[in-house]
């Protein structure tokens, strides 16, 4: 009876034991797919390396008036901030003490000319005398000196007529550029003097404008040491400027290069760049803080990877994660020289056919075995002819 009671509580307790074991095979996990991720296949490709350099504007032309002659300015004849022409007048000195000069001088001219008619007539009769030895040709020799003093008499009183003349011409202060006037420092009445240090006025030439960009010496060193290599070239004709002035917008002319500074500041290590830019609706002013965008060559052989793939490690070098044999993840430390729009130039760590992960690396580690697929490139940024920073 007993060994009855034994095997019925032996049945009970493995019909019990089965469900529980199939509920434990349930419940084991099954195992995750490999990460699915995006990638750009590397490639060479040519690629224009521009630079964005600080600048300031600067007056093509600057002149500033100062008088020629002293007296006092009986009136201004134009308006101030306003486009002025190259002889235009812009102030009047007291003509008069000027005007009596020039009278004194055309009289003394008179008087001079009416001595010379007398001295060449005394040296004629003079002359016909010494022939028949009436007179001592130290006589006669004399009348010639007087007759060339006369002469030399009348040269100068002409000139110092024509100078008189000149001082009158300037008793009116002309323009000598066009350009836009500022601000007058003299007003009617007050006394001029020609050799005073302070400037009645000042003319600035603004269209076409300059723009001084700064550049740093060693980036200069850099770029001419790639051309002298053939990495890079640079076409021929002048180099197109963009401008960005201070408020972000851009400037809708373009500027032209126009030369570089043959000598480096040795306080600051850059070079002077000057661009000439037109400036029909004077938008620009002298002195502006303006960000210029010139080309400096095409790099034929670049090789390009999208910022976004790219990472700093805990040295702070350039890695991406490529997908490497067995497609499993690799990671690449790169040497990148400065961004192109939404790419890094890379100059080490890969080469044309390297698959780097664009999208889905957050959360990689280098081996992890993954599904890849190209990252189309109608999601990529427009990156034509970007700008280097």
């Amino acid at each position: 009876m007993r060994s009855s009671k034994v095997a019925h509580v032996a049945a009970f307790l493995a019909v019990a034991a089965f469900p529980l074991a199939a509920c434990g095979k349930q419940d084991q996990p099954a195992a995750p797919p490999p990460p699915r991720v995006r990638f750009v296949t590397v490639a060479e490709q040519a690629v224009a390396l521009t630079n964005e350099l600080p600048g300031r504007t600067a007056a093509y032309e600057t002149s500033e008036v100062r008088p020629q002659v002293n007296g006092l300015i009986q009136a201004r004849l134009f308006e101030e901030g306003n486009q002025v022409r190259a002889g235009q007048p812009l102030y009047r000195i007291d003509p008069q003490p000027y005007q009596a000069q020039v009278a004194s001088a055309r009289a003394a001219l008179t008087r001079a000319q009416a001595g010379i008619a007398s001295s060449r007539a005394l040296a004629r009769r003079y002359g016909e005398l010494v022939k028949i030895n009436a007179i001592a040709r130290q006589d006669f020799e004399n009348s010639q000196t007087t007759a060339a003093q006369a002469q030399a008499d009348v040269a100068a009183q002409q000139a110092a007529l024509r100078t008189a003349q000149i001082d009158l011409s300037r008793t009116t202060v002309t323009a000598p550029i066009s350009g836009r006037i500022g601000t007058s420092v003299y007003t009617s009445g007050a006394l001029v003097t020609a050799a005073q240090t302070n400037p009645l006025t000042t003319i600035q030439r603004l269209d076409p404008i300059y723009v001084d960009l700064t550049q740093s010496s060693a980036d200069l060193l850099r770029l001419r040491q790639q051309m002298l290599s053939g990495t890079v070239s640079r076409g021929g004709g002048d180099a197109r400027v963009r401008l960005k002035l201070g408020d972000g917008t851009t400037y809708p002319i373009e500027g032209t290069l126009k030369f570089a500074a043959v000598t480096v500041d040795p306080t600051t290590g850059t070079q002077t760049i000057r661009a000439v830019f037109r400036n029909p609706q004077g938008l620009l002013l002298p002195g502006m803080y303006v960000r210029a965008e010139l080309v400096e060559g095409t790099q034929r052989s670049a090789i390009v990877v999208p910022e976004r793939a790219v990472t700093r490690d805990e040295r702070g070098r350039a890695t991406v994660l490529v997908v490497g044999q067995g497609s499993k993840a690799e990671s690449r430390v790169l040497t990148t020289s400065r961004t192109i729009g939404a790419d890094w130039l890379v100059t080490a760590g890969l080469k044309p056919g390297d698959k780097v992960i664009v999208e889905g690396a957050q959360m990689l580690r280098p081996g992890t075995v993954v599904t890849a697929s190209p990252w189309s490139e109608r999601a990529r940024p427009a990156t034509a002819s970007a700008q280097a920073r």
